[in-house]
C-alpha cells in the first residue's frame, strides 16, 4: 500500500478548507494512512465469483398507475368562482416578497 505523505495530508486539508498546525499534520497523517490501509485491505478479497448488486433484500417499489378520475377534480371555472380577484385563470394576490421597511 502506498504512503501518505504530509503534502497528501495538506492537499486534502486545504480542500475542506481547514488550517491545520504542524501538530495535527502530524496527527491527521498516520489517521488517514491507517484509513488508506484498511480500506486497501480490500483489494485482496477475492470477488471474481461475485455478482455486482445494488441491494441484498429483493424489496421492490410497489407503484399504482396514474390514473385521471374527473369525478375528484374541479375544474378552473369552479375553482375561480370563489373569488373577485383572478388574472388569466390564476388566483391573483397581494406581493408577498416586498423590500425590508425594518432596515
Amino acid at each position: 500500500m502506498s504512503k501518505l505523505t504530509k503534502k497528501d495530508v495538506e492537499h486534502v486539508a486545504s480542500l475542506a478548507k481547514l488550517s491545520i498546525s504542524d501538530k495535527e499534520l502530524e496527527k491527521y497523517l498516520k489517521q488517514l494512512d491507517e484509513v488508506v490501509n484498511y480500506i486497501g485491505e480490500l483489494n485482496e478479497v477475492d470477488t471474481k465469483n461475485t455478482e455486482p448488486t445494488s441491494q441484498t433484500t429483493g424489496l421492490e417499489n410497489v407503484f399504482r398507475s396514474d390514473e385521471l378520475k374527473s369525478q375528484q377534480g374541479s375544474t378552473q371555472e369552479e375553482v375561480l368562482s370563489g373569488t373577485e380577484k383572478s388574472y388569466n385563470g390564476y388566483f391573483k394576490v397581494e406581493a408577498i416578497l416586498t423590500e425590508r421597511t425594518d432596515k
